[in-house]
C-alpha cells in the first residue's frame, strides 16, 4: 500500500475564538471520529475492527498526513462536510456538547475529511487558510 498522495484534512472554526487546547481537542475527535464511524460490531469488547477504504488503509500504514485549515462560520464547515459526503468521502462532523465553552450550547466545531487521495480532498479544502 503506498500512502504518497493521501492526506487527512482538519477543518477548524475560527469564528468561535476557543482556546488552542480547545481547537486540538476537536481536531483529534474528528480525526478519530472518521475511523470509529466504520467499526464493524463484534462479540468482544476488546476488538475492534474498521471498514477502511483502500486509501484510508494505506494513509494508516504511511505517513499519516494531516493538514489543519479552518473556516470562518458554522455554515461555512456544514458546507465542507456536505461536498465531502456527496464526493462519498470518509469525513465526520463535530458538535461540542458544550460543558467547557458555548455555555451549554450544542456547537459544531470541526470536520475532518479523508483519508483520502489528496487531489480529491483539495476540491473541497484546497483554498482554505492553514489554521
Amino acid at each position: 500500500m503506498d500512502s504518497t498522495g493521501t492526506k487527512m484534512v482538519l477543518v477548524i472554526r475560527k469564528d468561535l475564538n476557543i482556546r488552542r487546547g480547545k481547537q486540538i481537542a476537536q481536531a483529534c475527535h474528528a480525526a478519530m471520529k472518521v475511523f470509529l464511524d466504520r467499526k464493524i460490531l463484534s462479540s468482544d469488547p476488546q476488538l475492534l475492527m474498521i471498514n477502511m477504504t483502500e486509501d484510508m488503509a494505506a494513509w494508516v500504514h504511511g505517513q499519516f498526513t494531516k493538514i489543519c485549515v479552518s473556516v470562518n462560520s458554522e455554515e461555512e464547515l456544514l458546507n465542507i462536510y456536505r461536498l465531502a459526503g456527496a464526493k462519498q468521502l470518509p469525513c465526520s462532523l463535530i458538535q461540542d456538547q458544550g460543558h467547557t465553552e458555548f455555555a451549554g450550547q450544542l456547537t459544531y466545531t470541526a470536520v475532518a475529511v479523508g483519508p483520502a487521495k489528496a487531489e480529491l480532498i483539495d476540491e473541497i479544502t484546497g483554498k482554505l487558510p492553514l489554521l
